[in-house]
């Protein structure tokens, strides 16, 4: 199967002052075609770090990122943002919605930016938020949502462009079993039917052992690759 992101030694140091702060060291991985991957660490393990770069929204100090063999350093701002917007949906652990927007405004705000219709964008967020189960809440602010809402109205946009990566933080955080279990089925059928490829970082070990391949940070190096599935 094709692999559609790949990362080759990736190291990242943040400079603060005249101290450098190793966050990754070396790391390499690929992502294959509806693949499920989950990655697993501790706080400051560097695994949101990782998640960052393979999205492009962080550069690493040295090594590559490719998203289907082209490298996101080659790319000028415009590029990016454009393969971002394409292919990529990111689920962020804090929702990070736009507050003077509705429900159904956040989800379409991809698809206007890729140049749709309103009416367009709106019916395709619509589908969405019915699909995690909002289609009562699409005329709401985020204000006016809980936590568990706003990260389901936020798992909505990740989707809505139908991509071919998602990039997960803590994506079932504020979500109760329920919920869980719908968005998690959501996300597979979107697997099976379009071959999404998933990357998530999270806690949750229950989610882990339900992915392909369950990898570990620690101290910012890959240090084990387990199949989640054989286990589980």
């Amino acid at each position: 199967m094709q692999d559609v992101l790949v990362c080759r030694n990736i190291s990242k140091t943040y400079n603060e002052g005249d101290a450098d702060t190793p966050v990754l060291n070396d790391v390499s991985l690929s992502i294959q075609a509806g693949e499920h991957v989950a990655i697993l660490g501790s706080s400051g393990s560097g695994k949101s770090t990782l998640l960052h770069i393979l999205g492009g929204l962080d550069s690493p100090t040295s090594g590559v990122v490719e998203f289907n063999g082209k490298a996101l350093n080659a790319l000028n701002s415009n590029a990016l943002a454009k393969l971002r917007n394409d292919e990529m949906g990111f689920i962020y652990q804090f929702h990070h919605l736009l507050g003077e927007f509705s429900a159904q405004e956040n989800v379409a705000m991809p698809l206007r930016i890729r140049g749709l219709s309103t009416k367009e964008a709106n019916e395709k967020a619509a589908l969405l938020l019915d699909e995690v189960g909002l289609s009562h809440r699409k005329e709401h602010l985020p204000s006016a949502m809980s936590g568990g809402e706003r990260q389901r109205v936020a798992i909505a946009r990740a989707l809505v462009t139908e991509p071919t990566v998602v990039l997960a933080d803590e994506p079932t955080g504020n979500l109760d079993d329920s919920t869980y279990e719908q968005i998690y089925q959501l996300l597979k059928s979107l697997s099976e039917k379009k071959q999404t490829a998933f990357v998530v970082v999270t806690h949750d070990i229950a989610l882990a052992q339900r992915m392909d391949r369950v990898l570990r940070i620690k101290d910012g190096e890959l240090i084990d690759t387990d199949n989640a599935k054989e286990r589980a």
